[in-house]
């Protein structure tokens, strides 16, 4: 009875999810615009969120927010010459965010000692990203098959593209930075040697209330678009404990997450919010705001109207 039962839910759920979407799709996009529409859009997100299964997926992209990436070069601009940074990326992924990171700050500050330590719970995937070589399959650069095992092509290119067959992992770059970061090869591109020093891998969970004795305060803890796929109560478990590994004074980039868990817990645990390009890093990444509200990972539009926009819209806290 009870597996039926759960297979009456399950069914129910992907109707329910389904007639929400034709709802949606149905409404003009003038009438989307309005502050009618809008609310419909909310109740529909909040349906979503409810019913849609969640679970983790590795796509990401190089240069992924890059008002994101200018607020991270203004903290580290504040700090004297030759000062220590320690950044910690959570959920890292195939390392494009990790790398980005790296290139942002050591070209605005390169006399800074700077220490990024990049988790994730996937050895395969960690794996992959250490080695910092992508494979440029779909991409418009010139390839060979000299010199590079077919067997090995195939490998990047399926690391590469995983979770993102339709849209390259270098979509948000320019061939200056591409130039810039990589080494260019036998249709591969390869982290540069100067990008890779600074970083160091380790697989773990998020959750780990040991990790902070592992690793130590950070100065600035990055734990973007991974706690979106987690059910609030698990996300909020796990951001309480992230809030931890971030040193008095330090900063949390916090984006990809229920905004009620988030603007809960900054409350409580009274986070500063960071006005510095509040509006343009929440909207920075348009994979989080392009599926909203069918997609319970997406961010609803930015409200100016909100009485609490400056908290519920911040992606970044000083703690």
């Amino acid at each position: 009875m009870r597996a039926f039962s759960d297979l009456v839910r399950n069914f129910s759920g992907r109707a329910l999810l389904f007639v929400v979407t034709r709802l949606w799709d149905f409404l003009p996009t003038s009438v989307r615009r309005r502050s009618s529409g809008q609310g419909v859009g909310s109740c529909l997100h909040a349906v979503t969120r409810r019913i849609q299964a969640r679970t983790q997926n590795h796509s990401t992209f190089f240069f992924r927010n890059r008002p994101e990436l200018k607020l991270m070069t203004r903290i580290a601009g504040r700090l004297n010459y030759g000062s220590a940074l320690n950044i910690l990326v959570l959920g890292c992924s195939k390392g494009a965010e990790v790398y980005s990171i790296a290139y942002a700050i050591r070209s605005a500050r390169p006399d800074l000692k700077l220490q990024i330590h990049a988790v994730d719970i996937s050895d395969e995937i960690l794996a992959f990203a250490r080695t910092g070589c992508y494979s440029l399959a779909g991409v418009d650069e010139p390839t060979s098959d000299a010199g590079t095992n077919r067997t090995e092509r195939d490998h990047l290119t399926l690391s590469t593209r995983r979770d993102q067959t339709s849209i390259s992992i270098f979509d948000r770059m320019t061939r200056r930075e591409i130039a810039s970061m990589f080494d260019i090869a036998d249709g591969q591109a390869d982290i540069k040697a100067w990008l890779k020093r600074d970083v160091s891998w380790h697989c773990g969970d998020a959750t780990n209330p040991e990790l902070v004795e592992i690793l130590g305060p950070q100065d600035i803890v990055v734990a973007n678009r991974f706690l979106c796929h987690m059910d609030p109560y698990a996300a909020e478990r796990c951001l309480r404990g992230i809030a931890r590994l971030v040193r008095p004074g330090g900063h949390l980039f916090v984006s990809g997450v229920d905004l009620d868990v988030r603007t809960k817990l900054a409350r409580e645990m009274m986070w500063a919010p960071v006005p510095d390009l509040l509006q343009e890093i929440y909207e920075g990444d348009a994979s989080l705001t392009s599926g909203w509200p069918t997609a319970y990972w997406a961010c609803e539009p930015f409200q100016f109207g909100r009485r609490d926009f400056r908290i519920r819209y911040a992606s970044v806290f000083q703690l």
